[in-house]
């Protein structure tokens, strides 16, 4: 009985340890850098520009004065909840340079910062959808930080074409991204 009693001992500081060790992983704010992730079989440089669009205007405004089908040059940051990406597409959402992200204000240590959870009220009215799509109109099948080598918070110039839903949601179908 005493055998199996520390071998029990043994199985359970060893459980312990592992979940103390998985939690301290899961909660550190990191993006995807594991290099043994397959690179994207797209060339990015494609979707990218060197040279800043003209005309840039924040997203509450295009989403107050847009139409469907209007030419947009589109600002904002990556982010708006936990995970910003459509997985395994080249899309994701922005939220609008007026609004503060978590690591924006003093003292808060938001694992997450891009979530915006300090700002929950106001992010409906606020963000985006962008949707980098092929020459036939296919959102592109590659994650989009690779993609455009991207991450959460960073700001993004799009120039593409609005698309507007009945709930008066905004998505930009991006034909050229300047990355800031």
């Amino acid at each position: 009985m005493k055998d199996y009693k520390g071998t029990l001992l043994l199985v359970v500081f060893a459980s312990g340890l592992w979940a103390v060790a998985g939690c301290t992983q899961e909660s550190a704010p990191t993006t995807s850098t594991d290099s043994s992730a397959a690179a994207p079989s797209i060339d990015g440089s494609q979707y990218l520009t060197e040279t800043e669009p003209n005309g840039a205007k924040d997203v509450i405004d295009v989403r107050e004065n847009s139409q469907d089908g209007d030419e947009v040059v589109i600002v904002g940051r990556i982010g708006g909840s936990a995970t910003p990406w459509v997985e395994g597409l080249a899309a994701f959402s922005i939220v609008d340079g007026s609004l503060d992200a978590c690591s924006d204000i003093p003292g808060d240590h938001c694992p997450t910062p891009w979530d915006y959870c300090c700002a929950t009220d106001k992010l409906p009215t606020s963000t985006a959808l962008v949707k980098v799509v092929d020459d036939g109109g296919d959102v592109v099948k590659a994650d989009a930080r690779e993609l455009l080598k991207v991450q959460e918070l960073s700001t993004v110039v799009v120039q593409g074409k609005a698309q507007r839903d009945d709930a008066g949601n905004l998505t930009v179908i991006a034909s050229r991204i300047y990355v800031k």
